[in-house]
């Protein structure tokens, strides 16, 4: 057997894709190693952990992998008592393999699943007992399956359950088949653990932040800085009891958001219903929704009656939705492809209805419990949030080995000049180690996240929330942003602009008050193809349909109490809804179609099939008709073509093109014999017979323009994503500003492999049919287009996007680099896209409504939902507000962000370097700065800037360049590197101007370190590092373009004009008392302190002026000696290449995916 295997992770059947899916991550299936106790290195280990006094597990526990190997032997997997886990990032877990003791013979109460996997997951052993071995890793329980020879996930066991069999478990389990199933998949609980006090501080002080604080405590208080260890002490415990009160209290808060533990319905085999704990359901159940609704504790596909669903809490979709029975049919069940089938857990119900016989809500049979839910999902990425690929993050782990490296110089330089010095050995060790402690400053890491913790807070005034406060700084690095259509950019209702019926002779006019159509298919398809629902008497549900509602004037009835009165007089059908006529209308002699329709089936909308249909019944149980409605491209196809008028699509890209929304309608009848209540969806929507068009008018929102130019601006490219027509989202390009009024839209048209046909792929200017420019007019428009320097614009749909992806790899990205409306496109293209741009080096955005966007939301950088939900499963950001100004507004605060964690980064090291030369300085003249003095230079000065720095606010517009992100780059390591000298220069200036004076009075020989104190040498360097610290702190906190300047930040200002005031104070007339407390020597002579002070000025006039320098580019002058390197950014390097290619696009030419060669980025 293998020693080494793999987590097996099966497709999520999660609303959207999470960190861990394979729709986002093909890669993200863990490697997995097995381990064996080893009894005698458990001993040798705890024997070893004794005599180095627990500090072998301290080291355990910061390297878990190095525990392994110490006690544990490697074994197969199937024998394994420890895992070691390492995911698709590198980081590595190890958990405990547990097992646990199934009953005998359960295995047979689960049916026929011989050749499934139940049985190899539980019968590993042909003795009296069953054991079944597994192990939880966040939250997660994966399962041993001996067939496979891997560890999978438990939803493995019920991932290719097709929609039939979930029909199969309608009559409930059995209480054995629930216990068995229980044991297998575990209590349907998404736990988040909270520790108690005396763990979380254990955790906590072993953090290697703490335990250096510990280490750097113990040496000084070993050295007598009794005053500012017993300070750093209190700070430190201080900062522990918040942490632990933060951490504990987000635990809890969760904890409640996420703990949903009710009593629910279950039927049983039996045929009697049950009321069980929902801790107990497991995927197979039976669950029995009543009327009034509840709080759903699983995911379950719906089987019979309908649901109104507020899933607001997960999409942050306002809008109830109305979910309908699953299809039954042999096809693989997935809670993505039907969604508008499956109600999730953590959403509300609002009420059901219509569940069948015996039953006054719905039934509906469990799919996923605990963490494989759709809630699950979202605690998940709270708790254990996906590591972020940031430059920023990496280089600051790499720029503090960089000060290990200087600590190791200081180290040997301390170590040489007191040992020159003839100082006792226990102090030569005191002294070397305590360089460590200044170099390597403990409150780095916490330092540079004050400036996120600030832009988190701003944001949430502003009404934006964030689940994941490091993606703030990733903000400022975005590049390319996209955008959903409608309800994003435009307005979330429409209102109906008119209706043109299809005829024998074409279109007719429009008729703008569909009320006025004459009683038909028209008018009857107009009231009756919808999922809206009744809630208290009103109507919910998408505002487009109730627009559409609206517009006829018929209104909307539903069954209540005893609905055979009802059901009986439409025939003895099942009615889910009536659609009764204004009671003034005046209809025909004889009409069905002008009378009242029952709505006896639904198939709801879905993004991926683009339309939805409704089964009507007339009163007397006469014929029934089909209608369906949905986009005009896919209803048309699925016409009989003699009903489509031969002007359909010239109307169509007339409509379009002036920004309407298009939709069509068609209708069919029903032969009498046909069974309404298990006709399947594919039966209905087909041989329909065209109706004709229903026109609706979307009002781009006001903000979306301005937010567009501004992004346009600050030279950030905006892309629109929508499932729409391709002519209307070009039209909302125009009218946002996307797409400019002197810019060309080029169509991108590619067409997959064909029976009679290969791919071909072709650019035309036009419409986005596939009908090119007529030769002459195109050459004469090439011509201009490629010599007048016009710009241009692609526009792409769905399926030339997919033939272009499938077909067409080597001209995707040249596509991607041009395109800027992404038309007609499924919610997993979306996500596609978005990958397919991060591949190009983009930093990618993404902006939209959180329910057909949530791949896209969650594959994105930065994904922002527009919703009311302050966390939702959609996006690390939601937005109350219902436009796209919160995209600069993030874009600002994540600048200002960046701008600020770098200020305080440079800072923390600059005060470390000068507190280092300052030491080093005074060690080699045989003294130290004072217990005192470092109290008053870490926390009067230094913690206080650091604190206050963050405070400025983002600069009111967005720059066209963005901030730097590498802490590693030339611009910055110079920048330390020249103040590093600078302050060095003026420390040594002030101990030579000092021991030039005629007064002075060398120090005590005989003595050394802090024993010498007060003296001339310390005081001086005392004086002019003091100064050198506030210094830094104007010389590094950077304003434009990113930020407001620094005389906003009215709190830091004052602490820096109050901090300045007290240095020179200090320097000119500290005072008997202040001189005592501090060690410092009375220098008499004033003209010696004012030399002091200018001393000071001019170090910070020359810091200053270099500094500037260095903001404009005076270091670049050293890159010329490398030479001119391209870009690392593929994106970067493409749109060289594209703008030296004037025959780019090739218009009119059909190309082949085999006999065209792309320019290469090399």
């Amino acid at each position: 057997m293998d020693r080494r295997g793999s987590v097996l992770e099966p497709q999520s059947g999660l609303p959207s894709p999470s960190p861990r899916d394979p729709l986002l991550s093909p890669e993200s299936h863990m490697d997995v190693q097995g381990y064996r106790w080893v009894c005698w290195r458990v001993w040798l280990c705890r024997l070893a952990a004794v005599l180095s006094l627990g500090l072998l597990l301290i080291v355990f526990r910061w390297r878990p992998r190095l525990a392994v190997l110490a006690r544990c032997s490697s074994c197969p997997l199937a024998l394994a008592d420890i895992l070691l886990l390492r995911d698709s990032f590198g980081q590595q877990y190890v958990v405990e393999v547990l097992t646990e003791e199934v009953e005998e013979g359960s295995m047979e109460l689960v049916g026929d699943l011989e050749d499934r996997d139940w049985r190899d997951t539980v019968q590993l052993h042909k003795e009296e007992k069953t054991l079944l071995r597994y192990y939880l890793f966040e939250g997660l329980r994966y399962v041993w399956l001996a067939r496979k020879g891997a560890f999978c996930r438990v939803s493995v066991l019920n991932e290719d359950w097709t929609c039939n069999d979930l029909y199969g478990f309608q009559n409930g389990l059995s209480l054995l088949e629930q216990s068995s199933r229980r044991h297998i998949y575990g209590p349907n609980l998404i736990d988040v653990p909270v520790k108690s006090y005396m763990k979380l501080l254990v955790e906590e002080v072993l953090n290697p932040f703490y335990m250096f604080q510990v280490f750097s405590i113990t040496l000084w208080m070993v050295d007598k800085y009794y005053y500012y260890a017993t300070c750093i002490f209190l700070i430190s415990v201080f900062s522990i009891s918040m942490s632990l009160y933060e951490i504990r209290k987000q635990s809890t808060t969760l904890r409640s958001m996420a703990q949903l533990i009710t009593t629910v319905t279950v039927r049983r085999s039996s045929g009697e219903e049950e009321c069980v704990s929902s801790v107990d359901l497991v995927p197979g159940d039976c669950l029995v929704i009543p009327q009034e609704g509840l709080l759903l504790p699983c995911d379950a596909a719906l089987l019979a009656g309908e649901c109104m669903v507020n899933e607001g809490m997960l999409t942050g979709e306002s809008v109830p939705v109305l979910k309908t029975p699953l299809p039954a049919g042999e096809g693989r069940y997935s809670a993505e492809t039907e969604r508008r089938h499956t109600l999730f857990c953590g959403t509300q119900l609002i009420q059901a209805k219509g569940g069948g016989a015996g039953v006054r809500g719905a039934v509906a049979v469990v799919t996923s419990t605990g963490f494989f839910t759709a809630k699950g999902d979202l605690v998940s990425s709270i708790l254990y949030p996906q590591p972020i690929n940031f430059r920023f993050y990496r280089d600051a782990a790499k720029f503090l080995l960089v000060l290990g490296g200087i600590a190791l110089i200081g180290t040997i330089y301390s170590f040489v000049v007191l040992r020159r010095s003839n100082v006792t050995v226990m102090e030569l060790v005191i002294r070397t180690l305590d360089i460590v402690t200044i170099v390597v400053p403990p409150a780095l890491p916490a330092a540079i996240t004050t400036g996120t913790i600030y832009a988190q807070r701003r944001l949430k005034s502003q009404g934006v929330f964030c689940i994941s406060p490091p993606r703030i700084n990733v903000c400022g690095k975005v590049s390319l942003f996209c955008f959903d259509k409608t309800g994003t950019l435009t307005e979330e209702g429409l209102d109906v602009w008119g209706v043109m019926e299809a005829g024998a002779g074409g279109f007719s006019q429009l008729v703008p008050e569909p009320r006025l159509l004459p009683p038909g298919p028209m008018l009857s398809g107009l009231a009756c193809c919808h999922t809206v629902a009744l809630l208290g008497g009103q109507p919910l549900g998408d505002p487009l349909e109730l627009k559409m509602i609206e517009s006829t004037d018929w209104t909307l009835q539903e069954p209540e109490g005893d609905r055979t009165a009802l059901d009986s007089e439409f025939g003895g059908h099942r009615v889910l809804a009536v659609m009764r006529p204004p009671a003034q209308q005046l209809q025909p002699e004889g009409s069905s179609t002008g009378e009242a329709a029952a709505i006896v089936r639904r198939f709801p909308f879905s993004s991926a099939l683009q339309r939805m249909s409704v089964v009507t019944v007339a009163p007397g149980g006469r014929p029934a008709l089909a209608f369906i409605k949905g986009a005009p491209e896919m209803v048309a196809s699925l016409c009989s073509k003699e009903t489509v008028p031969a002007q359909f699509s010239s109307i169509l890209r007339n409509l379009t093109s002036e920004g309407f929304r298009v939709l069509a309608l068609g209708y069919k009848a029903l032969d009498e014999k046909t069974d309404l209540g298990t006709i399947e969806r594919g039966t209905v929507e087909r041989d329909m017979q065209f109706l004709g068009l229903l026109v609706m008018k979307n009002l781009v929102k006001p903000e979306s323009a301005k937010v567009i130019n501004t992004l346009r601006l600050a030279h950030l490219r905006s892309v629109m994503v929508t499932g729409d027509n391709i002519l209307t989202a070009v039209n909302v390009a125009k009218s946002c500003g996307m797409v400019g009024s002197d810019e060309k839209v080029i169509f991108v048209h590619a067409t997959p492999h064909a029976a009679q046909s290969t791919p071909t792929l072709r650019f035309h200017l036009g419409d986005g049919g596939a009908a090119a420019t007529p030769q002459g007019s195109a050459e004469v428009v090439t011509q201009g287009l490629y010599q007048s320097d016009v710009g241009y614009h692609l526009a792409i749909n769905g399926k030339s996007f997919a033939a272009l992806c499938d077909h067409f790899p080597d001209y995707l990205p040249k596509v991607l680099m041009r395109a800027t409306v992404y038309a007609r496109m499924a919610p997993d293209q979306k996500t596609q896209l978005v990958k397919e741009l991060q591949k190009l080096n983009y930093r990618v955005g993404m902006c939209g409504d959180g329910a057909n966007d949530c791949g896209a939301l969650r594959a994105a950088d930065v994904g922002v939902s527009l919703s009311e939900a302050e966390a939702s499963v959609a996006s690390p950001f939601t937005s109350k507000t219902d436009d796209i100004s919160c995209v600069p507004l993030l874009i600002r605060e994540g600048r200002c962000s960046l701008v600020t964690s770098f200020s305080l980064f440079r800072y923390m090291a600059l005060y470390s370097l000068i507190q280092f030369c300052s030491v080093l300085i005074l060690y080699t003249v045989k003294t130290n700065l004072g217990d005192l003095q470092f109290l008053f230079f870490d926390m009067a000065l230094v913690t206080l800037l650091a604190i206050v720095m963050g405070k400025g606010g983002p600069s009111e517009e967005l720059h066209p360049r963005r901030p730097p992100a590498s802490l590693l780059a030339l611009p910055v390591l110079g920048s330390l590197l020249i103040h590093t000298s600078l302050n060095i220069l003026g420390q040594l200036a002030a101990l030579f101007i000092t021991t030039s004076q005629d007064w002075f009075v060398p120090l005590n020989s005989t003595v050394s370190g802090a024993a010498n104190l007060p003296n001339m040498e310390d005081t001086s360097v005392f004086a002019l590092s003091g100064f050198q610290y506030i210094i830094m702190a104007v010389v590094v906190t950077k304003g434009y373009p990113h930020k407001k300047p620094l005389y906003y930040n009215f709190v830091f200002l004052g602490i820096l004009l109050a901090l300045f005031a007290l240095m020179i104070w200090l320097v000119l007339y500290p005072g008997p008392v202040v001189g005592k407390v501090l060690q410092l020597y009375n220098i008499t002579d004033m003209n010696f302190k004012m030399l002091l002070v200018a001393l000071a000025a001019l170090n910070f006039l020359v810091c200053f002026l270099m500094e500037v320098l260095i903001d404009q580019g005076i270091l670049s002058c050293l890159r010329l000696l490398r030479g001119n390197r391209p870009s690392k950014k593929q994106y970067k390097r493409l749109d060289l290449v594209l703008s030296d290619s004037p025959t780019w696009p090739p218009l009119n030419q059909a190309l082949s995916s085999t006999q065209y060669t792309v320019i290469g980025l090399s």
